[in-house]
């Protein structure tokens, strides 16, 4: 199953230059891989699960990579990206590296659970969970805040969650 793409996404995709390289962080099954692939944006969809990006390996303007970027497997070291998106994926060691791998005026689209988030069930490891304004506290040295919001999102499953778009300026 794949999804539709989130709405923090959707709603701050236009940011992004038309046609833009994006790279889809943990992308999974794809979910906004696939559609920002169909919006004409060109896509890395990184993943460690094979059998996830099995689906997306013959759709347009997609370029499957798999990788465990967690066992040091960092596919992309030289590429710059228009835009990066990250959702539900926390690995802290990366999160100032993403700011690098931007380009001029990239964008960067981020959102994932955050601590409180245990009491909803997984994940409830700390590990996995930012800490309040962590993405925040870890982007606004390097790039410009476009949007920031943490706290509880309710839907059919609800969730603590921080959510952050952000962009790299020139000077940055």
């Amino acid at each position: 199953m794949i999804g539709t793409p989130s709405d923090w996404v959707v709603k701050h995709t236009p940011l992004i230059g038309n046609g833009g390289r994006v790279l889809d962080l943990a992308c999974g099954y794809g979910r906004h891989a696939i559609w920002l692939a169909k919006q004409g944006y060109q896509v890395d969809a990184v993943d460690c699960n094979a059998q996830a990006l099995a689906g997306m390996h013959e759709i347009a303007n997609i370029n499957v990579i798999i990788a465990d970027i967690e066992c040091g497997e960092w596919p992309v070291t030289e590429q710059k990206y228009d835009a990066i998106i990250v959702s539900r994926y926390l690995y802290r060691p990366i999160l100032r590296m993403l700011a690098q791998m931007l380009n001029v005026n990239g964008v960067l689209i981020y959102e994932t659970f955050m601590i409180g988030n245990e009491r909803f069930g997984k994940p409830s490891n700390p590990d996995y969970l930012l800490l309040q304004d962590e993405l925040y506290s870890v982007y606004a040295p390097l790039l410009k805040i476009h949007a920031f919001e943490q706290g509880e999102v309710k839907g059919t499953v609800p969730a603590m969650m921080q959510r952050i778009c952000a962009v790299k300026t020139q000077w940055m």
